[in-house]
């Protein structure tokens, strides 16, 4: 039974009728990251292009820039420094073997500029290994999508248009895939973040999460549609997602302070890890409530058929 409150809340809120306003903001947030990603791409780390990961613990505070001067100067100089307060400097270079003359005339030049340091750890991962993990990662991420689209369908077999539950959900999460890799492009761009394979991890939590969320708002729109909750579907449709409002707000909410904190206190190796999964809980929660379900408002309504009718009779009516 409807409370009081949330009755009143539904009579305030028309979340569905600004639907367009809603696109809007997701297009302002996502043409950013696409431009981007169009003119300068992803920063791919050492996983996806080969190369070694060196990773020292100094004796004292050093600027990545004096790290990246020393190893200009030995020939590495497109080589990532990162620094962390605890002393740690993680080094991304083209690759140095183990017991090289190379590595140890570059240990020398770092132990004369910085003095002595201690090497915690130095990975190399080839090109090969690297073009797997990137097609695996394509791979993971198409047949996650084809599952989604399979199951949502399923799941929601006895609507009017199964899949038409499925389609919405994949176009919310491809827009919070966007919105990801669109923010690392830019980040890559104006500070030099690079993605990474967990990146990729990263990715497909964020596509858990916002089908997850999806289904909660679709999965009442359900139950709403079963009891003729309302006269019209999109009032239907905003009834059931101001009624999971509350659940989905309080339910991320409690992700981001999680997150929030690991970012801040949980360590330079897991730190871009984490602001991927802030920036896609986020964005996930944003288009299970203004994204996912309002497609299914567009498309019973047939706006998206009215608009390109509209469309094409203008296109006749303008003289050759």
């Amino acid at each position: 039974m409807t409370s009081d409150w949330e009755t009143r809340l539904v009579d305030m809120l028309d979340l569905v009728g600004k639907r367009y306003y809603w696109f809007l903001l997701s297009l302002l947030v996502i043409v950013p990251g696409l431009v981007s990603l169009m003119l300068h791409g992803l920063d791919l780390s050492i996983d996806f292009t080969g190369g070694t990961l060196w990773e020292l613990q100094m004796s004292r505070p050093v600027q990545p820039g004096e790290v990246r001067d020393v190893l200009a100067a030995r020939g590495y100089p497109d080589s990532i420094v990162q620094t962390s307060q605890d002393n740690v400097v993680l080094i991304r270079m083209k690759e140095l073997k183990e017991g090289s003359p190379e590595k140890a005339e570059l240990a020398a030049a770092l132990r004369e500029r910085f003095g002595d340091f201690t090497e915690l750890r130095i990975e190399s991962v080839g090109p090969t290994l690297g073009t797997a993990i990137r097609n695996r990662a394509v791979i993971a991420v198409a047949l996650a999508s084809l599952g989604i689209l399979a199951y949502i369908a399923w799941a929601f077999r006895n609507t009017n248009n199964p899949f038409l539950y499925g389609i919405a959900a994949i176009i919310a999460m491809l827009h919070d895939v966007a919105v990801v890799v669109g923010s690392f492009s830019i980040l890559g761009w104006l500070r030099g973040v690079e993605v990474d394979a967990l990146f990729v991890t990263a990715l497909l939590t964020i596509i858990g999460f916002s089908v997850h969320d999806t289904i909660v708002v679709f999965d009442r729109i359900r139950e709403n549609l079963a009891r003729r909750a309302a006269p019209t579907f999109e009032e239907i449709v905003n009834y059931s997602v101001v009624q999971t409002l509350v659940r989905s707000l309080n339910t991320s909410l409690t992700v981001v302070f999680t997150l929030l904190a690991l970012f801040l206190f949980g360590g330079e190796t897991i730190r871009y890890f984490v602001l991927a999964l802030l920036i896609g809980v986020i964005s996930g929660t944003y288009s299970s409530i203004f994204n996912a379900s309002q497609i299914l408002v567009v498309w019973e309504n047939r706006e998206l058929h009215r608009f390109l009718a509209r469309l094409r009779g203008q296109r006749q009516r303008v003289p050759a």
